[in-house]
């Protein structure tokens, strides 16, 4: 379906070249979110089929989070026999390599490294790597007593989006709710590290001992994530 909608849009668009000139939006990021709200999700399973199996929470952390700091700490961590989930906020993160959107120009909170690396030893990429940040091990939650760690598969779900992602870094002890500039600029969500993220509305479903390999490969990520999503809302 993708590579005929755009062999369309580009005989459509070749058709008009010569008397339509081509608009350039103001917004640099506008042509990545445009293109991945014209699938609204990876792979067979649906948002709603995620978000239903999600709707209750059987608390797995010994507290709540907050999404910022200046909120109150209202979010628990929730678990099932397969997964744990949140539901929050995205704020951005750009750290690991610089780019062009992700510097110590463009975030000022900017540093050039992630808590977990690829398999070269590189640090990840937050520009085109989507991944997830999980809160430090406290005495709220330690993700790594629940089968979670560098690499493992994330469903992120927003609105009636999936994209698959992996565990890629941690950020403070008591705060939830952060993605990476390329998962959020996929999900159509303005990713500019000083401005961007969303308020509310993000469901965040780590698959339990899951493990994109390489932790870089995004393909990777969709594929494993798909066949757990799978599993996930069979269960019962």
């Amino acid at each position: 379906m993708r590579v005929q909608y755009f062999t369309l849009a580009a005989a459509s668009a070749a058709l008009l070249a010569t008397t339509v000139p081509t608009p350039v939006h103001p917004d640099p990021d506008f042509a990545i979110r445009h293109q991945r709200t014209t699938v609204p999700h990876e792979g067979a399973v649906t948002a709603a089929d995620l978000l239903a199996k999600v709707s209750d929470c059987t608390p797995v952390s010994n507290g709540r989070y907050r999404t910022d700091r200046d909120t109150p700490a209202t979010v628990p961590v929730c678990g099932t026999r397969d997964a744990v989930f949140w539901k929050a906020d995205m704020d951005i993160d750009c750290d690991g390599r610089p780019g062009t959107h992700c510097n110590s120009v463009t975030d000022p909170y900017f540093l050039p490294s992630t808590a977990f690396q690829q398999s070269d030893g590189r640090y990840l990429d937050a520009e085109h790597l989507p991944y997830v940040v999980v809160p430090m091990p406290s005495g709220i939650w330690n993700y790594r007593d629940h089968g979670v760690r560098g690499g493992s598969v994330v469903a992120v779900v927003y609105r009636d989006q999936v994209q698959y992602a992996v565990v890629g870094d941690t950020g403070p002890a008591d705060i939830i709710g952060e993605a990476s500039y390329a998962t959020a600029a996929a999900l159509g969500i303005p990713p500019d590290p000083r401005g961007g993220g969303t308020d509310s509305g993000v469901t965040y479903i780590v698959f339990k001992d899951s493990q994109a390999s390489p932790i870089e490969s995004h393909e990777a990520a969709v594929s494993e994530g798909e066949r757990l999503a799978r599993q996930f809302v069979g269960s019962s």
